[in-house]
């Protein structure tokens, strides 16, 4: 018998996403406990950031997915974890399964077996609402929040505080983003009480999809940041990495961005998509490569400036956006940029169709 209890196997869900002919849905195996980032001193916030980058993944996890289709009817998928204990469903979707009048959260069950027995957990499916025209697809690090992790190892030391001692709602919200997002998104949190399967959670007003180069286990941490803040909620698009060049480098920043909007193009073909960036982690370049593949699903470009001038490579990719016709804005203050959507009626419940036309004419009067 053995004197130490390993602690057991949990599933970690991340925010999934489906259209109405695709499911997608990421998550991990791993023994540890849920992370909780109520106010605590300098000591313990220290061990629960230090937690989530060292819990201890776990392999060959059988776990079940069950969905809940509009007519009651239960569909169960399953995969199995992988070395690094992430598991990923990925199911065509057959038969009737439509959109809620608006976006909103799907309530999933996520089952699998441990030490105590079956265990399930609930997830939240991202579906976009039969009103949605624009989707939303936004950088995270330095756009909302100053994460300190990204742009190479000597950032990791030097923010070393940021990173390992401050809980969520102690982060640095950059200037205005809370405004900006609420008049572009606006809507609800995900709750944390259980929900049924099949149900549906009212979300923001446009579905949200957030791309950053953090690893996955910033997930809770980054979800209650935003929340602490009030920022809309959406799907997150993370990385797996370790403290290496090749993943906390700049190197495989851009990449990680243009696969992920490659693949939220892809995900909802019937969508247009309004980017939002900042100009530290080349996003005006994986934004353009989405520009130039295709134009005319792309509303609009917004790009939070810094004091910095923009690389060559930044002024080729603003001028391959500007070529396309695709509205471009560059402003380094959200409360300007809050004005001009406003001004654009992407307001929560404003004309979305007139977005690229008011974008095209403030465009001119900055010129």
């Amino acid at each position: 018998m053995a004197i130490f209890r390993r602690r057991p196997v949990r599933v970690q869900p991340y925010f999934g996403y489906r259209s109405r002919g695709r499911l997608t849905l990421v998550g991990r195996t791993q023994r540890s406990r849920a992370p909780e980032f109520e106010q605590a001193g300098r000591w313990r916030t220290f061990r629960v950031m230090m937690s989530q980058f060292f819990a201890s993944e776990v392999r060959n996890v059988r776990v079940t997915l069950c969905l809940t289709r509009a007519d009651g009817e239960d569909f169960n998928h399953v995969v199995t974890s992988d070395d690094d204990g992430y598991f990923r469903f990925d199911v065509p979707l057959e038969g009737d399964w439509p959109y809620h009048a608006q976006t909103a959260w799907e309530v999933v069950r996520l089952g699998w077996e441990n030490a105590d027995g079956h265990q399930s957990v609930t997830g939240h499916v991202l579906v976009p609402g039969e009103d949605a025209q624009i989707g939303v697809i936004s950088d995270i690090d330095d756009t909302i929040i100053e994460t300190g992790i990204t742009g190479g190892i000597h950032n990791v030391v030097r923010n070393w505080k940021r990173i390992f001692a401050q809980m969520p709602q102690d982060r640095i919200l950059v200037k205005g983003a809370d405004a900006f997002y609420g008049a572009i998104g606006g809507g609800l949190a995900v709750p944390s009480e259980q929900q049924p399967t099949g149900s549906f959670i009212p979300a923001t007003h446009r579905p949200f999809f957030y791309i950053s180069s953090s690893p996955w286990n910033l997930f809770s941490y980054l979800v209650a940041f935003q929340q602490s803040r009030g920022l809309p909620l959406g799907a997150l698009f993370l990385r797996n990495w370790g403290f290496n060049r090749a993943t906390i480098g700049k190197k495989s920043h851009g990449e990680h961005k243009r696969k992920s909007i490659s693949e939220i193009l892809d995900h909802f073909a019937d969508m247009r998509f309004a980017f939002i960036g900042d100009d530290t982690q080349g996003d005006l370049p994986a934004f353009a490569e989405a520009v130039a593949r295709e134009p005319e699903r792309i509303a609009a470009v917004f790009i939070r400036t810094t004091e910095k001038v923009l690389t060559e490579v930044e002024l080729d990719a603003k001028r391959v956006i500007e070529s396309f016709g695709v509205p471009l804005w560059l402003g380094n203050s959200y409360a300007v940029g809050r004005d001009f959507l406003r001004a654009a009626g992407v307001a929560p419940h404003g004309e979305t169709s007139r977005i690229v036309e008011t974008v095209e004419s403030r465009a001119g009067e900055e010129a």
